[in-house]
């Protein structure tokens, strides 16, 4: 695609982002004018920032919206890859004026709920913004004090995946982060726990290999593979490990491909790279469908590498066969160790806030802080499942009460300062339609056809499974749900007893309805 057109392409995006609900137009024009498009295909489209900060603010808080407007210009699902450009104009700047910072109340107090202007952004003495107000002399001049940046530090951490090569790995892409022994356990993530260990301390076992870890996002699948390889790296550092993220992976492949014409080696040096590998870990592997070539190309680096004895990591947000991929894949994806990561009980969330504080104490010297018991309960009850939520909600809270100098914020100030931060949690309010809509995405049906006549194979499973979810997410009445589907209160009723009998069953079905429960909750 030439230039001209790339960035037509880019700024009908912003276009579109503009016109979404709760969005700030005048954010998007200040942060979005950092964004430089560089290459785009089907389904795919690379960015580049100006400083690691904006990057990853853009990828916290506008990717998805990104992504819907790409779905809705040009109808196919994208993969977005923003990397930062130190050569681009303006990198290594001061932050964006749009990114405000708490403004001083009428109290002179900072109000309680804005988010950080420098949430995660370098010391003071390398950016300073200008014209902040509240929180003493250290916001006066700019400067986030040494203990927020840490704690901002490690939720932008966590939230990253810590990219190889960011500013939170060291020069071999390893990220110290990520350990098994500040890995929280519990019920709900034991066994892939147990694996992944046993997987680090012996690589390359037949009957581990591949090691296939799932579940929704947020709930630690990065934080096993990142253990693994930092693991293998202290205790075996004669073996070779490359942890990649799919989505760089197809980035890698596509500039291979693009530079294969004018260098014959460029292709052949990107597959020795992976190949070489004692011990190799992809990320989030079903953003994979679709991209066949991509695809082929992993198939045989997995083949060559676990044919050798050598040891194969694999990741993704569902189980292999929910990936929507060629059998063969799903075949040998399935063909060592297959283990999911199920959202965590109020027991283990509440164990991962007290390990955060923890860690915040010991990283700042600080072992007289404290978080009350009553406050940490709250984030632990009101967060979903989603881990890097719960941690930014502590950040939060650590935020206010060392930068702001709030020591003593009640349960109710932590109330405010939340209360628009939680994505899921028992205060979300879903509708049939939440339901519906993700159950035909999940399927790949449309609303017409869940909803109609049809009666193929397909649609009456979706249809069953979304009249069923309706029924014990939201507990109506069954002629309520009947009404959204079309449907007698009869047929409701069968519908939810059919699948409630084949759950007794199938665990296929089972893994299905907790897939997609877990989807629900987090919309």
């Amino acid at each position: 695609m030439d230039g001209e057109k790339l960035n037509q392409m880019w700024a009908d995006v912003c276009a579109q982002v503009k016109n979404y609900n709760n969005i700030d137009p005048s954010q998007i024009n200040a942060f979005f004018s950092r964004l430089q498009p560089q290459a785009m295909s089907e389904g795919f489209l690379m960015l580049t920032a100006d400083n690691d900060f904006i990057k990853t603010w853009i990828e916290r808080h506008y990717v998805d919206f990104i992504k819907q407007a790409l779905l809705d210009l040009h109808h196919v699902p994208f993969t977005v890859v923003i990397e930062v450009d130190i050569t681009a104009p303006g990198a290594q700047g001061a932050q964006p004026a749009a990114a405000a910072p708490n403004q001083a109340g009428e109290d002179g107090r900072a109000a309680l709920g804005d988010e950080p202007a420098a949430w995660g952004a370098q010391p003071a003495q390398d950016h300073a913004p200008a014209g902040r107000t509240g929180g003493g002399a250290a916001a006066a001049e700019g400067a986030l004090p040494p203990a927020a940046y840490s704690a901002a530090s490690i939720a932008l951490q966590e939230d990253r995946g810590v990219q190889a090569g960011g500013p939170f790995a060291d020069a071999e892409g390893l990220s110290s982060a990520f350990t098994f022994e500040n890995f929280v356990i519990g019920d709900s993530n034991r066994m892939a726990y147990s694996m992944a260990v046993a997987v680090a301390e012996m690589p390359g076992k037949a009957h581990l290999n591949p090691l296939f870890i799932y579940g929704k996002s947020g709930l630690g699948k990065t934080h096993l593979m990142r253990a693994i390889q930092n693991y293998v790296h202290e205790t075996m550092p004669q073996l070779s490990t490359i942890y990649v993220d799919s989505a760089e992976l197809l980035s890698d492949y596509m500039e291979a491909s693009a530079a294969h014409d004018k260098e014959k080696s460029s292709y052949r040096n990107f597959k020795t790279r992976y190949e070489e590998a004692d011990v190799l870990l992809i990320d989030d592997v079903q953003y994979l469908q679709g991209k066949k070539q991509t695809l082929d190309i992993v198939f045989q680096i997995f083949n060559k590498l676990t044919s050798q004895g050598k040891q194969v990591v694999l990741s993704a947000d569902r189980a292999p066969k929910n990936i929507d991929i060629d059998e063969r894949y799903k075949s040998r994806f399935n063909s060592g160790g297959t283990f999911d990561i199920q959202p965590p009980e109020i027991e283990t969330k509440l164990g991962i806030v007290k390990s955060f504080i923890e860690e915040y104490r010991e990283n700042e010297g600080k072992s007289d802080f404290s978080i009350s018991e009553d406050i940490q309960m709250y984030i632990a009850e009101s967060s979903s499942s989603n881990i890097r939520e719960l941690k930014s909600a502590v950040t939060k809270v650590i935020y206010q009460m060392t930068f702001f100098n709030r020591p003593d914020l009640s349960l109710e100030d932590v109330r405010t300062l939340l209360e628009n931060h939680f994505s899921g949690g028992p205060s979300k309010r879903l509708t049939i339609a939440d339901i519906q809509k993700e159950v035909e995405a999940f399927f790949k049906v449309s609303h017409a056809d869940l909803v109609g006549k049809k009666r193929t194979r397909n649609i009456i499973y979706a249809r069953q499974i979304a009249i069923y979810l309706s029924r014990q997410m939201l507990d109506l009445p069954f002629n309520d749900i009947g009404k959204k589907f079309n449907r007698d209160h009869s047929t409701v009723m069968y519908s939810v007893t059919n699948v409630e009998e084949k759950m007794k069953e199938s665990r296929e079905l089972q893994e299905e309805i907790e897939a997609l429960k877990q989807i629900i909750r987090e919309i």
